[in-house]
Parts: C-alpha cells; sequence; structure tokens
C-alpha cells in the first residue's frame, strides 16, 4: 500500500541530491510524497555530519519529529545521510525515536526501509561507500529555474581536519554520458542556472585515467540549453590552464568560482595536508583574476586551526585583505574524532570562534566596499520571486549563487516572473545586499 512520506534535507547541495534521489524513488513505488510531516507515516531525515555543529541540528530534527510521533501525529522515523554513516552504533541507541538507519552507501535502499518500519521492522541499511555512484532519477526541490548537477561522489583529499573520505568514500566520478544525460533532462525541465557540484569537481574523471576532464565536460555543458553554468568547490591544486581556459571563454560559465583555501599559511597547509603553497595560491589567484575579467571568488577559510598562532592568524587576515576574497564562509576550527588534526594541539574553541569573528568582520568591509563600487552598475539578474515584507523583486546575479550568498533587491513599475533574467541597475544597499531597479525597456 502507498504511504505519505516527509523528506527533510540537511547540509549541503550534495544531500539536496541524495535527497530528491530517494524521493523519486519513493514516489516510483507508489509512495505519497507530503508536503507535512503532520499526518505522514514516515518522516526520512536526511543528514550531515561533517562537523560537531551538524550533528547537532540533526539531531534537534529527529527529537522534533520524535515529538509528533509522541503525538501520534506521525507513526515512523527514517535517519539517512552522514550522520548515520559517522555514529552507526550510536543513532539507535541515543535516539530512540528512530525506526530505521541508512548509511550513505543505501540511499537506494530507501524503499524497502520504509516498507521494513511499517512493518514493524528496524532497519540498518549500509551499503559499500566506494561503490560506483548509483544512477537515480530525482524529484527537484529547488525553483525551478535552478538546479544542482552533481558529477561526483566521495573525496580522495584526505584534508587532517576533514572526515568526508569517512563518510563519502573514495573518489568516483560519474560517467559524462550519464551526467550529460541528467543535464539535458533539467535544460529540458526548464533549468536556466546549473549549479555543478561535488566535493571537489576538478578532479572529475582522474579516478578513470589519471587525466582531468572537467574542462571536457564543460564544454559538452555549454552547448546545452541553459544560460548560466556555475561551479562549486575547485581545489586550487588541480585547476591547470586549460580548464581555466575553457571557464574564460565560455560566456555561459559565471565568472564566479568556488576555491575552498581553508588556510594560506605555509606550515599550517602542510599540517593540514593541503596541496599547494601560499606563493601557489597567490600566483594561481592572480592568473585567474587575469583571465577571468570581473571574477568574483568564494573560499572557505577556518580559523583556530593546529599550529595557528597570533603571527599565522595575522597572516590569514591580511591574505584576506590583500587578495579581496569577496564571498567567504568562515568557520571556528572543530576538532572531529578519527581526523589526525584532532590529535594536534590546537587554540581553545573560544579564540577560535574570537577569530572567526574576526575575518567576518574584514570579509564584511571587503563586501561593503564592493558593493560601492557597483552602485550605478546594470547588472544581469534572474529573478526568484517577490519578497512582501521589503515590497521588493528579489533575484541574484552572477555574484551571487543561491542559499550562501545574499540577494539583490529591486523595484519594478510592473510585474517581473520569477526565473526571468531582468537588467537591475544598483542604487543603494540595504542589511550588506545591494538594492536596484529594474531597467525598463523606455529608459
Amino acid at each position: 500500500m502507498p504511504y505519505k512520506l516527509y523528506f527533510i534535507s540537511l547540509g549541503c547541495a550534495k544531500n539536496v541530491v541524495n535527497c530528491e534521489q530517494m524521493m523519486a524513488l519513493c514516489r516510483d513505488a507508489g509512495h505519497i510524497l507530503a508536503e507535512s510531516a503532520e499526518g505522514a507515516d514516515v518522516a526520512v531525515i536526511n543528514t550531515c555530519g561533517f562537523l560537531a555543529s551538524a550533528s547537532e541540528e540533526a539531531i534537534e530534527n529527529i527529537l522534533e519529529m520524535g515529538k509528533l510521533k509522541e503525538a501520534g501525529r506521525l507513526k515512523k522515523i527514517l535517519v539517512t545521510g552522514c550522520m548515520t554513516q559517522r555514529y552507526a552504533e550510536d543513532v539507535p541507541t541515543e535516539l530512540p525515536e528512530v525506526d530505521g538507519i541508512l548509511g550513505t552507501g543505501s540511499y537506494k535502499d530507501i524503499v524497502s526501509a520504509v516498507e521494513d518500519v511499517m512493518g514493524e521492522k528496524n532497519p540498518r541499511y549500509f551499503g559499500d561507500i566506494d561503490a560506483p555512484v548509483d544512477e537515480f532519477g530525482r524529484v527537484l526541490t529547488t525553483p525551478g529555474h535552478y538546479a544542482y548537477l552533481r558529477i561526483a561522489e566521495g573525496c580522495d583529499n584526505w584534508c587532517a581536519f576533514c572526515i568526508i573520505p569517512r563518510l563519502r568514500g573514495k573518489y568516483r566520478s560519474r560517467s559524462m554520458e550519464n551526467v550529460l544525460a541528467e543535464a539535458r533532462e533539467l535544460a529540458n525541465r526548464g533549468v536556466k542556472e546549473l549549479i555543478v557540484i561535488a566535493q571537489d569537481i576538478t578532479r572529475y574523471g582522474t579516478d578513470w585515467d589519471g587525466e582531468h576532464h572537467l574542462a571536457d565536460l564543460l564544454e559538452a555543458l555549454c552547448r546545452l540549453d541553459f544560460h548560466w553554468i556555475r561551479l562549486h568547490y575547485l581545489y586550487p591544486d588541480q585547476m591547470d590552464d586549460r580548464l581555466i581556459g575553457v571557464i574564460a571563454r565560455e560566456p555561459k560559465i559565471l565568472n564566479y568560482l568556488d576555491i575552498p583555501l581553508q588556510h594560506c599559511s605555509d606550515e599550517i597547509l602542510r599540517k593540514m595536508n593541503r596541496r599547494g603553497d601560499k606563493a601557489y595560491i597567490e600566483d594561481l589567484l592572480d592568473k585567474l583574476r587575469e583571465k577571468i575579467p570581473h571574477l568574483v571568488l568564494r573560499t572557505s577559510l577556518i580559523t583556530g586551526l593546529p599550529g595557528e598562532g597570533e603571527a599565522e592568524f595575522e597572516e590569514l587576515c591580511q591574505f584576506l585583505w590583500d587578495q579581496r576574497m569577496l564571498r567567504a564562509g568562515v568557520f571556528p576550527y572543530s576538532p572531529e574524532d578519527g581526523t589526525p588534526a584532532a590529535k594536534m594541539d590546537r587554540v581553545d574553541t573560544e579564540e577560535a570562534v574570537r577569530r572567526a569573528e574576526l575575518v567576518v568582520d574584514i570579509q564584511s568591509r571587503i563586501m561593503d566596499e564592493w558593493n560601492e563600487e557597483m552602485q550605478g552598475e546594470v547588472l544581469e539578474v534572474l529573478c526568484e520571486g517577490f519578497d512582501g515584507q521589503a515590497m521588493a523583486y528579489t533575484g541574484r546575479s552572477w555574484a551571487e549563487s543561491p542559499d550562501i550568498d545574499g540577494k539583490i533587491y529591486f523595484t519594478a513599475r510592473g510585474e517581473v516572473e520569477t526565473g526571468m533574467f531582468v537588467p537591475v541597475r544598483v542604487t543603494g544597499t540595504m542589511d550588506g545586499e545591494l538594492t536596484g531597479e529594474l531597467v525598463e525597456e523606455d529608459e
């Protein structure tokens, strides 16, 4: 019989794709995708377990669903994803609300797990996390004008602070045939902004023959009917001249690159098993800016890493000022059990948080300067709807990626449809975000 299933996706965009695949498998098996946990048969919580804070968020969601279950307004709870992979033994014992768990190698088993829990069984599915990437359909949960395209699974970088290879397995590229088939389907659905994702997209294809194939893939994607193609998570040590050349010359590929650097100190980079040194990073960023006009760079930075004294922290702050990194996700270091860095000496958590706040302040000032430079500019903006509270339309330019960056607020004399690309003249700022007005045809 069909069951009513409610899905919650936590964490990164890659988790969103996994959740969309599970939803498609359940839909195709005849189950009903509910819009609320109230009255559902099963709530499926797809978790992140990258950091302790992500696990805490997952636990909060599980406890919230547990209250509904206790009140008789939800029957069963299934938990999937990175947290269950990481804490396979702890989740069932510490969270008795949970009726079944699936690891990151078992998203394909979601239908069986649903049937198990509804049959009063307690499934524990943990498939091979190094197996080839499963190919499933998806139920898109993003707005219709943009979607994620995951091109690989797992990671071979083994950064000393990161648990991901233990949770997601070795690096496995999806075949170009399968990636392009999915991309064509997304284009046929009307997706206008394609966001290419993986833990590390720059290694795409290296597990086949040792060669880099991301440039080949991007050239093929640019021949499809997308208006924008955005790239997320390009590791600096894997960016060769051919890839940079393709990004520079293909007009559909946005001049927005997400390159996780984590730090700039040579000694810290060495301890963290990051390839390349500060000089290499600076040369790469110089080359990118030379080849790609109006480039917006996003990065990830960690404060309080093992080995970071005051001198290394000051070096990081100066690096951020010098490089004018427009976007940055800044995180205080969190020692994660099972990683080499967790055994190293480090600054205390309170100091790491203080340093992160200082870096965020620097980043905010860099953003304010950039916002001033944008005044009077006309930007191509993808409209994402109307904000009743702000009494303005919202959208994004090439410089804003969904969910992680800000929005542009703009006014218009007439109606603007969601998913349209429109010219917006920047006229001001609001809480650090750009504001503007639609450039009308008669102007």
